[in-house]
């Protein structure tokens, strides 16, 4: 341990205005420790839900479990709410803890280097801040991932990606092509079928599709959480039961018969809503159910059946300048072209330029792939939080949940500097390399290393994911252990 002269006036920067950056600006409040800015690249809050915006945009975590525990909203129209609806949600809490009133909009981070104690950092604009903490907040579905596909530049139509949705074409009277078969692809299908000319969807890799009830609550249900103060704790806790005793414990390898029940459902479900045996079998995948990310939807198989809607599962060969030609030689002619075609999921901080202790980069630590003390925290990197980072339950829980707790945990190690016990902390490389030996050899334990190609795959084919349940997730998260920690301890301390 090392060290050096305590700080009193600490000053705190956020990177991010979406879910994780408006929680921590509130927790700093909550804290007394008002001394900081929130940086924001676009011009309002929400982050994903703000990026996101196209047509059947909605989440598939139950609305009052996708809230933050402190802000419960009676109002949600459905039990999985549409994204406009989440946006609102996270724009009114913001609002109403004045977060507005710490943040920059229209101004991203473009570099940050740790020395002399603190960081400092550069923005797009050509200004400059100094900060003790930094807390990154700025998400993983925000950097769209375009295919490789030779001619897409050939393509005279409109083209755009699924998070830069284009509102001013109209679709009524056009044929539409959609590239991808994910969650996007998935509710964009089911939102568009009867509404275009003609949409085809180019399906790489058939998905399991979990059946939903997603019910609308009536105003007698939405008065009730108004009027009843334990309506809504009641519920949240209930959610919050099943999710994690049922889909998330199963994924993990917890709970076997939860998985197997899972797996009858998908199976059941499209046995019984695809009756033509063709493009039923199209639609069946060759893997364990939920080995990919389990997609959830009360729609995509009606609409997949319409009469203007059309299956491709031929692989694309090239885009040409009318459509898409598939290596089967037929030409698929389309006016609009989505790629639902995901994000690159690995970038985090990145492209900031992150310097920390001695001048290593980032992007030197991560040369091999990103990882992350318990996801929150990379060595040789002082006094920097990232919320959802690598590596983290980003697969089986409510991400809200899991960054309520990170903050949590952060702030712990933030009162070690408060009460002058060290003005800087940081895991060390040895607890980080232990840890993660530790996360690999669970991840043999899950669903996800079963049999398929997935966004949760890093480079070795190792789930990026937490291979454990919530509780313990909530346990390491509960207190930090020092021992794990490089402190620069305060002067006068030993």
């Amino acid at each position: 341990m090392v060290q050096a002269g305590s700080k009193k006036d600490l000053r705190f920067v956020i990177i991010g205005g979406g879910m994780a950056g408006i929680l921590s600006a509130i927790k700093l409040q909550e804290a007394g420790l008002n001394n900081f800015t929130l940086y924001e690249k676009g011009d309002r809050f929400g982050g994903t839900w703000r990026e996101n915006t196209y047509p059947g945009i909605a989440c598939d975590v139950p609305s009052h479990l996708y809230s933050y525990s402190f802000a419960p909203n009676p109002d949600w129209s459905h039990v999985c709410s549409p994204g406009q609806e989440i946006l609102e949600y996270f724009e009114a809490v913001a609002n109403q803890y004045g977060v507005q009133e710490f943040t920059r909009f229209g101004t991203e981070i473009t570099r940050m280097e740790f020395r002399e104690g603190q960081w400092h950092l550069e923005t797009d604009q050509g200004e400059s801040d100094v900060a003790d903490f930094v807390i990154a907040a700025s998400g993983v579905l925000h950097h769209p991932s375009y295919p490789n596909i030779a001619g897409l530049d050939e393509f005279k139509g409109t083209m755009f990606h699924s998070a830069r949705w284009d509102h001013s074409i109209e679709l009524e009277g056009k044929r539409v092509g959609v590239i991808g078969s994910g969650s996007t692809a998935i509710q964009i299908v089911g939102a568009l079928a009867g509404k275009t000319r003609k949409l085809t969807q180019f399906q790489r890799t058939p998905q399991w599709i979990m059946p939903q009830d997603n019910f609308a609550f009536s105003d007698e249900d939405k008065q009730n959480f108004r009027d009843d103060p334990e309506a809504l704790p009641a519920l949240r806790k209930e959610l919050t039961a099943v999710t994690e005793g049922g889909f998330s414990a199963a994924v993990v390898g917890e709970n076997p018969e939860a998985l197997l029940q899972i797996g009858k459902l998908c199976r059941q479900n499209l046995e019984d809503s695809v009756l033509d045996m063709k493009l039923r079998e199209k639609l069946q995948p060759s893997y364990q159910v939920a080995c990919k990310r389990l997609i959830i939807s009360p729609n995509y198989y009606p609409a997949i059946q319409h009469s203007d809607v059309e299956l491709v599962t031929e692989s694309i060969k090239c885009v040409e300048a009318a459509g898409i030609r598939t290596v089967d030689g037929k030409l698929h002619e389309v006016d609009v072209l989505v790629l639902a075609t995901g994000f690159q999921v690995d970038k985090f901080l990145r492209p900031t330029e992150v310097v920390g202790r001695d001048g290593i980069t980032l992007e030197e630590a991560w040369k091999d792939r990103p990882s992350a003390y318990l996801s929150v925290m990379v060595p040789e990197f002082p006094n920097l939080v990232l919320l959802n980072g690598p590596n983290g339950p980003v697969g089986n829980f409510s991400l809200i949940d899991v960054a309520e707790l990170q903050v949590d945990y952060f702030m712990q190690l933030v009162d070690l500097v408060r009460n002058n016990s060290c003005t800087e902390f940081s895991a060390t490389a040895e607890s980080a390399t232990r840890v993660e030996a530790e996360r690999v050899e669970a991840t043999k334990n899950t669903v996800w290393v079963s049999g398929c190609n997935s966004w949760y795959l890093d480079d070795r084919g190792i789930p990026a994911a937490w291979p454990w349940g919530m509780q313990r997730f909530r346990d390491v998260m509960s207190k930090p252990a020092l021992d794990d920690f490089e402190l620069v301890l305060a002067a006068g301390n030993s």
